[in-house]
């Protein structure tokens, strides 16, 4: 590993990863921010995409062609399909997939375009060293199937159907769009989200709040892989 990309979503998401970092320069490029930086010896570049699919896949694409990183990790909230997640909880991707590509008026399953694939597999190396991280720090964290698609799904028949469809343990909006673009220019990738909502809350819960707690346990893993993947 030569240089370090670091990708979040929102602002949120990388404002408690940027408090660990000193000597930060800021390059705009194509209407965003890049933080580059040096951390105990490994260039880093860090960068918040914007929520969706197509920001993200700008965001990745960009970091790996322009600024020349050749590992990406992702850091960031979910909502909690299996109901096992509880809010603040970890999850590691291991394969991610999108939920809103439809194309099945063709025959073929939802998820999947012709020469694609409905799931896109994470890099083992990466969570071998996250899972060993977990363990040295007592964190408990799963692996499970991360399901991406442009809406922020709060219907229940909606997560019913996503659940049952891609098996899916946590939704967001930008991960698996993500994948495809890693997967496609063969650079080693990790998504890992800290969940913020799950699907048996009420609508009155305050999810500003639980996003900032939430993307500081997920920037605070990240953090300790980062510095195990640079011993």
């Amino acid at each position: 590993m030569t240089k370090l990309a670091i990708m979040g979503a929102m602002e949120e998401e990388i404002e408690p990863l940027l408090e660990h970092f000193k000597n930060i320069k800021i390059t705009e490029f194509a209407n965003n921010k890049y933080y580059e930086l040096n951390y105990n010896g490994l260039d880093i570049v860090v960068a918040y995409s914007k929520i969706g699919k197509v920001f993200a896949s700008l965001t990745a694409s960009t970091m790996i062609e322009k600024f020349g990183c050749d590992t990406l990790l992702f850091s960031g909230v979910a909502g909690g399909i299996n109901p096992k997640l509880k809010i603040g909880d970890l999850i590691i991707a291991n394969k991610l997939c999108q939920h809103d590509l439809d194309i099945t008026a063709f025959g073929h399953p939802h998820g999947y375009v012709p020469e694609g694939s409905v799931y896109v597999e994470t890099s083992k190396e990466l969570i071998e060293v996250a899972k060993i991280v977990a363990s040295e720090n007592g964190i408990k964290v799963i692996e499970g199937t991360i399901a991406t698609g442009d809406q922020f799904v709060h219907s229940m028949e909606r997560k019913e159907f996503i659940e049952s469809t891609f098996k899916a343990d946590a939704l967001e909006m930008e991960g698996a769009s993500v994948a495809v673009v890693c997967d496609a220019l063969n650079v080693p990738f990790f998504v890992l989200r800290a969940i913020s909502d799950t699907a048996d809350m009420d609508a009155g819960f305050d999810f500003d709040e639980f996003l900032k707690s939430s993307a500081k346990n997920s920037a605070d893993y990240l953090i300790k892989i980062v510095n195990k993947l640079n011993k």
